[in-house]
């Protein structure tokens, strides 16, 4: 990433999503994802070669495998900064008018702006005058209600929509207005759109080949681009089944709302919702840049509430599972808790395993005690897989090993399990069979 005063308007730019010099090595403090940098096009171009053969290699080895990519991979990260602070400023607008409404504190979702109320207040601030306004709200499905909902108004950023005002949003402590985001550069615009096309090209040849198509989430101040161009690629592609799936970090305080927000939306629009929980690869990176840039913490406070906000999230989709049928979530734990949460769960709601709308995901070498006997008990189970370069791998192993220092108390229990497992292929003489 290049320093944030390489950037027109920088100086405007929130501090969370700026680009620090400081945190350009995003492996600081990052022990359990891999992660690219930014060298040029060409390097994406590579990037996005791997993925392909990522694809193939998943598509001829399993039926219904995954293949992971990284957005950062495929792209600059300084653009998904930029969106990422866009979206969130745009959200942000949306709750400060809900507060005025004196809707704070209620969920994401129950907010329901009053149309003319909102219209008033454009006007009032400058922004738009209410004949100006009023067509935004006149779409098939926009505030036809009399009320604006978070998805609608998202919807009046969505790419399609050229709405060049509603770039500008108030500084509630200047009441002044100040644009979202400084124009992109013509290179900027170009970068964007390869980016783009080649998530394209990697959804296509998922497709082709029967794969899904997972994306990594990453830092958080990547992710709000990053689950909004996933969301993108879940419209086009998911429309019959699950292909893409995005990634939830449930250590983020705000897990809950981006999951039933997206859930609503693919609800509305009739596409399968797909997803990959986890609790999150970047906390201490994420404080410490928290604390030294001086912006609000993301990440919860406690283990212990990352794992309410895990449960809830994932209770959320199961229902959607249950009720709609078009979902579908891997839940992506090491966590026995968890796991068993989810399997307690699936049989309160009748969720079946060969439904395969559910399914595990563990680190490759890592809770075998766990993978196993979902396994054998039918559920779907897939070992996630690091590949690359061992110089470049090997790192990423390491900070595997440090994340799971206590490994070694475990290793009695699952060398017990192995050896049933020996046992009990011995018995019934599968051991060397091509399918035990």
């Amino acid at each position: 990433q290049s320093p944030s005063s390489s950037t027109p308007g920088a100086e405007q730019r929130e501090k969370q999503f700026r680009a620090h010099p400081g945190f350009g090595d995003r492996r600081g403090g990052v022990i359990s994802a891999r992660t690219y940098f930014y060298a040029d096009e060409a390097k994406c171009d590579q990037h996005m070669e791997t993925f392909l053969r990522c694809i193939d290699a998943s598509g001829g080895s399993s039926v219904e495998g995954f293949s992971a990519i990284k957005l950062t991979a495929l792209g600059r990260p300084q653009f998904l900064l930029q969106f990422s602070e866009v979206l969130v400023k745009w959200r942000r607008f949306f709750h400060q008018m809900a507060a005025e409404q004196g809707q704070a504190g209620r969920a994401a979702l129950e907010m329901k702006l009053e149309a003319e109320k909102l219209q008033e207040a454009l006007a009032n601030l400058g922004i738009a005058t209410k004949a100006e306004s009023q067509h935004w709200f006149t779409g098939e499905n926009l505030g036809v209600s009399g009320t604006v909902d978070l998805l609608d108004w998202n919807s009046l950023i969505d790419s399609r929509t050229k709405i060049s005002k509603l770039l500008l949003v108030p500084n509630i402590k200047t009441g002044q207005l100040e644009p979202l985001l400084s124009r992109f550069t013509e290179e900027e615009d170009l970068q964007m759109k390869r980016m783009l096309q080649r998530m394209d090209v990697l959804a296509k040849r998922a497709t082709e080949k029967g794969v899904r198509l997972m994306v990594d989430a990453e830092q958080s101040y990547f992710q709000p681009a990053i689950s909004r161009l996933t969301l993108e690629m879940q419209r086009r592609f998911n429309r019959d089944r699950a292909v893409i799936f995005n990634t939830y970090q449930c250590y983020l305080k705000e897990a809950y709302d981006n999951v039933t927000v997206d859930v609503e939306l693919s609800r509305r629009e009739g596409w399968h919702f797909g997803t990959k929980l986890v609790r999150g690869a970047y906390m201490e990176q994420e404080r410490e840049r928290a604390a030294k840039i001086g912006y609000e913490d993301p990440i919860n406070p406690t283990y212990e509430k990352t794992n309410e906000m895990y449960h809830r999230c994932l209770d959320y989709i199961l229902e959607e599972i249950k009720h709609h049928r078009k979902a579908s979530v891997m839940v992506a734990s090491h966590n026995e808790d968890t796991v068993k949460f989810t399997l307690r769960r699936m049989m309160e709601l009748g969720i079946h395993p060969s439904e395969k709308k559910v399914c595990f995901g563990q680190l490759l070498g890592m809770c075998d005690q766990i993978t196993f006997p979902l396994g054998q008990a039918g559920f779907p189970v897939y070992k996630y897989v690091p590949y690359g370069p061992v110089n470049e791998v090997l790192p990423y192993l390491s900070r595997r090993a440090q994340e799971n220092r206590g490994f070694m108390q475990r290793a009695n229990r699952e060398r017990d399990l192995l050896w049933q497992e020996v046992k009990r292929r011995l018995l019934d003489g599968s051991l060397f069979s091509p399918n035990p």
